[in-house]
């Protein structure tokens, strides 16, 4: 069995809580089973879920020996925009997550790209094929999937280097003060609340850089144009929050009450901007607003809009 190791940089409140933000994939029932398997130590001595980890603590985790199982293909409804020989264009639901996690691999956007597709690229693995970039769980829109290595390669260098021009529209609590601007930080693991994130400082984050403009105000609300420069774990909905004005509907770094009837935050992958990787051409896809958007921006009197 692999040992892996971990020293706490800062305190956390529960062991658990500290393990499941190392280890990437991992769900909460699935650290729980490491800790029941007393497969978890604190500075050498077995850990419960429970305990404290303070800074400097050395925690070790014992990984059990598993096989990394192969997603199936599942014949799940899913919006392709694009298709050609190289890539394919997704109009992701929200709901539906991109990919699988240790010990679920099932009802994934992987599982239905498995079905409808007949080629995936290889490079994310037998878990992750073609994903070439994330969208949350609960964000809808526009993602690019690779149907080979060649384009997977060109697709990540394109992000990599800000070709690649993701642009996506959100609902803000509050009025937005200034009318357009850059929220330029640095994001990574939230030091009180490590399955979060959060705006760090340098030594613990990576930079993080998203442009804004505001489209309207309405009721108390703002609805904002923005644009990724990187693309850090949660990066738009940390950064809205970050300027006092979270996203609406996001019970993570928003209000815990769901407004509207909602089942996730009203953030939208309205836009993708690339270039082809076999041709050249520049391409632009958009995708409308789901309906449970647009009736909010209808509700609150957004004209033009919905």
């Amino acid at each position: 069995m692999e040992r892996k190791q971990f020293t706490a940089d800062e305190p956390c409140q529960r062991a658990d809580v500290f393990v499941c933000a190392q280890l990437e994939g991992f769900t909460r029932s699935a650290v729980k089973k490491l800790f029941e398997a007393d497969g978890v130590t604190i500075n050498g001595r077995a850990a419960k879920p429970s305990q404290a980890v303070a800074a400097g603590d050395l925690i070790e985790v014992l990984m059990p020996d598993v096989r990394e199982a192969e997603a199936k293909p599942e014949d799940i409804p899913i919006d392709i925009v694009y298709e050609d020989k190289d890539f394919a264009i997704i109009n992701k639901q929200q709901g539906l997550t991109v990919h699988a996690g240790n010990g679920n691999i099932d009802g994934t956007l992987v599982n239905a790209l498995l079905f409808r597709l007949d080629n995936l690229s290889g490079i994310g693995g037998v878990i992750r094929p073609g994903i070439v970039h994330r969208i949350d769980k609960n964000t809808s829109g526009l993602l690019v999937v690779a149907k080979n290595d060649a384009a997977h390669l060109n697709l990540s260098a394109q992000i990599a280097e800000k070709s690649c021009r993701r642009t996506y529209l959100a609902l803000l609590e509050g009025n937005v003060k200034d009318d357009s601007g850059v929220i330029s930080t640095y994001i990574g693991r939230n030091p009180a609340d490590r399955v979060k994130m959060a705006v760090v400082d340098a030594r613990h984050g990576k930079p993080a850089v998203t442009e804004y403009e505001v489209l309207g105000r309405s009721m108390g609300y703002t609805l904002c144009r923005f644009v990724l420069q990187t693309g850090r774990t949660h990066q738009i909905r940390v950064h809205a929050k970050h300027i006092g004005h979270p996203v609406v509907g996001d019970d993570v770094y928003g209000r815990k009450k769901r407004e509207f009837n909602l089942s996730g935050q009203l953030l939208h992958a309205c836009r993708l901007e690339l270039t082809h990787p076999s041709t050249g051409e520049r391409m632009t896809f958009t995708a409308p607003l789901p309906d449970y958007f647009a009736a909010v921006l209808k509700k609150l009197k957004f004209d033009g809009f919905c």
